[in-house]
């Protein structure tokens, strides 16, 4: 189990290798297809639900003016694409199961 903030691909690579056996190569790969899948699903559908885990979407954001907090200067903010994620009812009521014990 990783048990830090931010992880990288070859760390879930890597605790799939401790968990299941296979091959680090073989784990890699099944992570990267797994990203690319999501990945692939969002630039095509702007959407992709994952069952009893959660559903990112690509969302656009309009171009607004911005102010910098300190020297109150505007500025244009252009518009961009977001990723958003929603987590599942299932994978949140396991979440507060585990913090709540």
């Amino acid at each position: 189990m990783i048990n830090k903030q931010n992880i990288s691909r070859d760390e879930i690579a890597e605790a799939m290798k401790g968990e299941f056996g296979f091959n680090r190569k073989l784990c890699l790969d099944i992570v990267n297809d797994i990203l690319d899948i999501i990945i692939e699903g969002l630039l095509s559908d702007k959407k992709v639900k994952i069952h009893n885990f959660g559903t990112f979407k690509l969302n656009k954001k309009k171009s607004r003016i911005g102010r910098n907090p300190k020297t109150k200067e505007e500025y244009n903010i252009d518009s961009r694409n977001v990723i958003t994620f929603k987590a599942s009812k299932v994978l949140l009521k396991y979440i507060n199961n585990k913090i709540n014990k």
